[in-house]
């Protein structure tokens, strides 16, 4: 073994073992390799075990395929209204062709890291402090967009973008304050006005019902009387019509007119009566005072009449 033989066994054993070591390649899952051969790139090897050339190749680039999140510092941008705020967020992306990735740029990930800064200082400078909070997904549409197209020559691929943080100078976060209180203060003063409203709404509806409910009731009550007072009208003129015709039929039956001159002087007697015990002074006709000239007056009263219609009594 201490031959020179021996020796000379080892050591070529042992540059075996280093060529291999040096050739012999496993790339992991989810990851890519680009292979150089003598300077120049020569392939991209996949997920598994790779031999490669001695002395003449060479892993030059190691990528992950995975999805990358880098962190992008805050920035001071300036709003529209010319307001500045502190602005920070994070990118998601994944490189999709190794070799674009190796050779297209230096650095893809501080090329993308930059250009989101300046993408989102672009899209802030558009919109007013106001709508910064609200347009946060149009604002992160737009960045992603714009890194895109930018990043396409470099073989990377830019998912999303979201910002995190919109951080307003202390003195327009105290005015803001201010502002959002002013309007649930103006907010809680319009709904009070606006229930008292509806409450003095309400009320007068239900005036105006009550009384348009009492004038039906009052039309109808009134409606009611009048027809009760024409049937009681009706209901004496058709009394007082029968009791004529009555009247009529049995002075033209025999012994009417007797019967007749025999009530005349009854309620003469009975009426003129009444006008001596009341004490009043009137001035009556003569003839008024003789009993036989009433009644005498009456039938003739009552032949003028059968006469006009034609009626002879017995």
């Amino acid at each position: 073994m201490n031959s020179p033989i021996g020796y000379l066994a080892i050591a070529v054993a042992i540059v075996v073992v280093i060529v291999l070591a040096r050739t012999a390649t496993v790339v992991p899952q989810q990851s890519a390799f680009v292979v150089e051969y003598l300077g120049k790139y020569s392939r991209t090897l996949q997920a598994g075990f790779h031999i490669l050339v001695p002395f003449v190749e060479r892993v030059a680039y190691r990528h992950s395929l995975k999805e990358i999140a880098i962190d992008i510092p805050e920035q001071i941008c300036i709003t529209r209204d010319n307001v500045q705020v502190g602005v920070d967020g994070v990118l998601y992306m994944q490189v999709l062709d190794p070799h674009l990735a190796s050779y297209g740029i230096a650095n893809y990930g501080f090329a993308i890291t930059q250009l989101a800064q300046t993408t989102l200082r672009s899209e802030i400078g558009k919109i007013e402090l106001d709508r910064t909070f609200e347009a946060r997904g149009l604002i992160n549409a737009n960045v992603v967009s714009e890194l895109d197209k930018a990043s396409a020559p470099w073989g990377v691929k830019v998912l999303r973008y979201e910002i995190k943080n919109i951080t307003p100078p202390k003195d327009v976060l105290s005015a803001m304050e201010k502002q959002m209180r002013a309007e649930r203060e103006k907010r809680a003063v319009v709904l009070t006005s606006e229930g008292e409203r509806d409450a003095k709404i309400n009320s007068a509806e239900g005036e105006k019902q009550r009384v348009i409910k009492q004038s039906e009731a009052t039309k109808q009550q009134q409606i009611n009387e009048a027809e009760g007072q024409a049937q009681a009208i009706l209901s004496v003129a058709t009394a007082t019509a029968e009791g004529l015709r009555r009247v009529g039929a049995a002075l033209s039956e025999r012994g009417g007119i007797e019967a007749m001159q025999l009530r005349v002087g009854e309620e003469y007697v009975r009426q003129f009566g009444k006008l001596a015990q009341s004490g009043t002074t009137l001035v009556v006709p003569a003839n008024l005072s003789d009993l036989a000239s009433v009644v005498q007056m009456a039938t003739s009263i009552v032949r003028k009449g059968e006469a006009a219609t034609g009626v002879r009594g017995g």
